[in-house]
């Protein structure tokens, strides 16, 4: 199973930057790089809550989940 950040499609869609949208979430533009690029472990809930608020989304907007393997 993986989950895959969707968060540079939402930024783009809602034109959002980099610096500006860490800025407003309060957390490093190197974090949110992270998160953006899916090169973190974990995010915490204040974190996903604060993009969804800034970004105006659902979770689901930010974060997807694709199976590696379908049943059979």
């Amino acid at each position: 199973m993986a989950v895959v950040s969707k968060l540079g499609r939402m930024m783009e869609k809602r034109g959002a930057g980099t610096v500006e949208l860490a800025a407003r979430v309060g957390i490093t533009p190197v974090n949110l790089s992270r998160i953006k690029t899916g090169r973190v472990r974990s995010i915490r809930f204040s974190t996903l809550n604060a993009l969804c608020r800034e970004l105006e989304c659902e979770p689901g907007d930010i974060l997807g989940y694709f199976p590696d393997e379908k049943p059979g």
